[in-house]
């Protein structure tokens, strides 16, 4: 293991942490709120990361193993000094570091129990930690600096959302700048639709960032339900469902094949469940709490669209409505957004792949002899990408399995605790019951919150990245 290479990188990250957060500075400045906490975080953040990577050189051969380990501690790292103006802020250092994780891993859960009452500065950047982290720190890093562009796959591999990865350009460096340009667009759309909605510029920017992030926080306490406007609703349900997507696919649909979304199994099967969800939860609100039926498809395409791609805005608060209802929310929860998106969740591709394995199981079960290949987008998937999803969603169930038994140790009753682990684990955010849309994770002992801080960082890595390293072979020379 090179560690000064590590160093190195980290060093590199903190100096551009502590570049970034000069604009929730401005806005500090701007609206008149106390520029401490950003001025200290800043300085501590950046002169940190000089001399750290100064310090240390980034010499020697990259290997997959310092891929893994930049981007678990470069995850790890962001969150910690990027809870700094929240400590400064009051808060304290668990539910600061809590805050800030769930912004970076764009998952959307808060301790903040009077939301409103914090300063616009550190609202702004609450949310702007989401859009950072939306699309990757690590892989805006490889955008940027070019001496990344060196390691760029072994990166790109340890941080991408997905089972494998999806190249647009053969450079790497190309491919993450190419995202990131598209995660921009996108974004100024939205949040030029949102203005002429009727948001203010900072309504419309700081919701902009969680929606594209699929991250969820909003500075007001009631969330997206404190407009009041369906129009805001459906711009922010075609933006949640557009970062469902993968983003790649949204590259070559705009300058390759038009069709490449409506030919992509994943994304036909993405919006498959979404329909389905939808017109269930639909009929289960009109006929059994006696909603109106618009209202009730009105609450149910945003809410299943949320979920679904782990954004975990609220416009009603689920936890009123029925089981029946609920349950729906709950299985939408364990699949989550499109490889390739900002969303979290196990993806869809692997669910769709998941569900491919055990038909063709059920197939040799009858016709040992036959060979039946797994297909996807008329491709056979190599054997080692399906058990590389069987042994992810193994692992993934059994994490959640272990920090649901270890919440209810700690004192949360069982429902709350099946969907404070599902909802950190898959970066989702709110759950049900004492950890729903409109009560916050303050109630989570203190010991709870630092699993489920784990369960976020792990999570948004897709599992491997962080679970590989408490493999002894992974620190042998």
């Amino acid at each position: 293991m090179n560690y000064a290479i590590i160093l190195n990188v980290l060093g590199n990250l903190l100096r551009f942490l502590g570049l970034v957060m000069v604009v929730p500075l401005l806005v500090a400045f701007y609206y008149g709120d106390s520029l401490l906490p950003f001025a200290v975080a800043i300085l501590v953040t950046g002169v940190l990361g000089i001399v750290i990577s100064y310090r240390y050189e980034a010499e020697g051969d990259w290997k997959i193993r310092e891929g893994f380990a930049i981007v678990a501690f470069g995850w790890l790292t962001a969150a910690v000094f990027g809870s700094i103006p929240y400590l400064l802020d009051g808060i304290t250092p668990i539910n600061a570091l809590f805050e800030s994780m769930s912004g970076f891993t764009t998952t959307g859960a808060t301790i903040l129990q009077d939301i409103e009452s914090h300063s616009r500065s550190i609202l702004f950047w609450r949310n702007m930690t989401q859009w950072l982290g939306g699309m990757g720190i690590i892989m805006l890093f490889i955008a940027i600096l070019p001496k990344l562009s060196v390691a760029g796959r072994q990166l790109f591999r340890a941080e991408a959302p997905g089972p494998t990865e999806d190249k647009i350009k053969p450079r790497i460096r190309e491919t993450a700048r190419i995202l990131w340009t598209v995660y921009v667009a996108i974004s100024a759309i939205q949040a030029a639709l949102l203005m002429l909605a009727g948001m203010s510029l900072y309504d419309a920017v700081t919701h902009t960032f969680t929606t594209m992030s699929t991250g969820g926080f909003s500075p007001y306490a009631e969330g997206i339900a404190a407009f009041h406007s369906p129009l805001i609703e459906g711009i922010i349900t075609v933006f949640m469902f557009i970062a469902g997507a993968n983003f790649a696919l949204h590259y070559r649909t705009l300058y390759a094949d038009r069709q490449s979304l409506i030919k992509d199994n994943e994304f036909k099967f993405y919006t498959l469940i979404v329909l389905t969800a939808t017109a269930i939860l639909t009929f289960s609100l009109w006929n059994d709490m006696g909603e109106n039926i618009l209202l009730s498809f009105r609450y149910a395409i945003f809410q299943v669209v949320s979920i679904v791609t782990t954004t975990g805005y609220a416009t009603a608060d689920f936890n009123m409505w029925t089981d029946s209802a609920r349950i729906v929310l709950l299985a939408v929860m364990f699949i989550g957004g499109c490889a390739g998106s900002t969303a979290g969740g196990i993806k869809v591709v692997r669910f769709l792949l998941l569900l491919k394995y055990s038909q063709n199981a059920l197939f040799r079960s009858i016709h040992p002899k036959a060979v039946k290949p797994i297909k996807f987008n008329n491709k056979t998937v190599p054997e080692e990408i399906m058990q590389a999803i069987v042994s992810f969603a193994v692992i993934y169930v059994m994490i959640f399995a272990v920090s649901t038994a270890l919440l209810s140790l700690l004192g949360m009753e069982l429902i709350s605790s099946i969907t404070a682990s599902i909802a950190t684990l898959g970066n989702i955010g709110p759950g049900f019951n004492a950890v729903g849309p409109m009560s916050n994770f303050d109630v989570v002992p203190a010991l709870g919150k630092l699993l489920l801080i784990a369960n976020m960082w792990i999570g948004r890595l897709e599992v491997f990245t962080v679970i590989v390293m408490l493999t002894p072979e992974f620190w042998r020379r």
